[in-house]
């Protein structure tokens, strides 16, 4: 979930790949096809349109993981399973550039 002002960058970016290229159409497909610009209701909710829940495998319960300038939405029993797995790699080597963080 991207903010107005984060999303039309990104999306003058994948309009700007070759439509040449089969991977790049297919990433323009993808996210710019799919996307979908949403309006809070009433109580501050958004309404994730049958589309965009099933291309993301959302079920009932849902996690919104605040990413800086975006969020992401998850499944929440994905998330979970994803949670337990990043938890078990995070012991491992560190991601590249991260070489010198202290926490």
């Amino acid at each position: 979930l991207y903010p107005q002002v984060a999303w039309e960058p990104l999306r003058a970016k994948i309009q700007s790949l070759s439509s040449f290229n089969e991977q790049a159409r297919w990433w323009q497909r993808l996210l710019v096809g799919f996307a979908e610009e949403i309006e809070l209701d009433g109580s501050g909710r958004i309404l994730v349109s049958p589309a965009l829940r099933k291309v993301a495998s959302l079920q009932k319960q849902v996690m919104l993981v605040g990413q800086g300038s975006r969020f992401e939405l998850w499944d929440a029993e994905r998330w979970e399973a994803k949670l337990v797995q990043a938890m078990q790699m995070a012991g491992s080597s560190p991601p590249p550039g991260t070489e010198n963080f202290a926490l």
